[in-house]
């Protein structure tokens, strides 16, 4: 599970990054051994975007990618080649967001200008437009079935679809921008936060308000489930993060600590553990039942970590920071396993392959690059 950062920040590109951007190497590919540093992990980098990269996700089956930047456009790449399969255009604003299908077959992409659409991920045919949003759009995302769609807007609203783009429900109960949105694993909920301090449960297909989170005393970034769907952790700029009851509302735990805003957090795939990453350049892993502190991952950033991500069997974690660069450790012992190196501006999040033999990277400088995930430190 992807952990995204939320900011209020509105990047206007400049001169200097579009002649950046107009310099590099035009086609993507694996990386040529000859210019990789000793003992590289890179395995491609993904070229092509003329502007900032904004997110980047493997498909279901990790044999693609897709990728989203400010230059109106979304790709899609072969995860082993590194080849670019399709690019989609004809979006009027930059592209923030972009979800496959949980049968890789759709993609769903949010824009700046509040526009959602759904696209074909193999013909890059369109399919349908959501439209309704009246400001940006913060988050996409499908239910498990791929039959819904839910989008997370600063106009202060979550909406949910249907994916001819019928609007199913509209949950309306905050009172500032809402910052992300998801369904629950049953697919009977979804789950919103806001900055209005507050994270919220509303039913699915009513649209209605069935618990308030309240407790946070500043900007909620995300909140996501539990794997099986019991509990509900909320990562806010309060320096804090809290394990909440999914059906009741209670707070269960606060995960504290960070000396800075925490901007992001994820379940473990067994929903044992819960990691955190705050802007103090810091992750920390944190017992999901008892709140005890496992380990903290420090050393390797120089700026606050935008992303944080377990693998599939919860023994690895995955950094994503503002430093250019991302971090592969070591769960149980909250050692460096290693520094992927080599963006040249903020990396915006990382992901785990669905096998965990890989890492995606999606950086500013526009570029995503595809790393090999090494069993151990070197």
């Amino acid at each position: 599970m992807e952990c995204r950062m939320v900011t209020r920040r509105i990047r206007a590109t400049s001169q200097a990054f579009f002649l950046l951007a107009a310099l590099g190497v035009a086609l993507g590919g694996v990386e040529n051994p000859a210019r990789a540093e000793p003992a590289s992990l890179v395995h491609a980098t993904l070229r092509g975007h003329t502007s900032d990269l904004t997110v980047a996700h493997f498909s279901p089956d990790g044999s693609r990618v897709a990728t989203a930047a400010n230059d109106r456009t979304v790709r899609i790449w072969d995860a082993t080649t590194g080849a670019e399969l399709l690019s989609i255009d004809g979006f009027s604003e930059g592209v923030w967001r972009v979800a496959f299908s949980p049968d890789g077959k759709l993609i769903a992409t949010a824009t700046r200008d509040g526009s959602a659409k759904l696209w074909n991920a193999e013909t890059g045919a369109h399919v349908a437009d959501f439209v309704g949003h009246q400001a940006m759009i913060e988050e996409i995302a499908f239910d498990a079935t791929g039959s819904r769609i839910v989008t997370a807007s600063h106009d202060k609203t979550a909406v949910v679809w249907d994916t001819k783009g019928a609007k199913i429900a509209t949950l309306s109960a905050h009172d500032e921008w809402v910052t992300g949105a998801t369904f629950s694993p049953d697919g009977k909920t979804i789950l919103t936060s806001s900055s209005d301090n507050k994270a919220r449960v509303f039913d699915a297909a009513s649209g209605a308000v069935l618990l308030t989170l309240s407790g946070h005393a500043s900007m909620i970034a995300m909140a996501r489930f539990s794997p099986d769907g019991t509990r509900i952790v909320t990562a806010s700029s309060d320096k804090s993060a809290k394990i909440w009851d999914a059906k009741t509302g209670a707070l269960l735990l606060e995960l504290t600590g960070p000396t800075r805003g925490v901007r992001c957090a994820d379940f473990s795939p067994d929903g044992s553990r819960v990691a955190i990453g705050s802007a103090d350049k810091m992750a920390r892993v944190f017992d999901a039942k008892t709140g005890e502190l496992l380990a903290t991952m420090s050393g390797a950033h120089r700026r606050l970590i935008s992303s944080v991500q377990f693998d599939k069997d919860g023994g690895k974690l995955v950094t994503a920071a503002h430093d250019n660069r991302a971090a592969l450790w070591d769960v149980r012992s909250g050692t460096l396993i290693a520094a992927l190196e080599g963006h040249e501006k903020a990396v915006e999040m990382a992901e785990f392959s669905p096998d965990g033999k890989k890492i995606l990277t999606a950086s500013l400088d526009g570029t995503a690059k595809i790393w090999n995930v090494p069993e151990k430190a070197p």
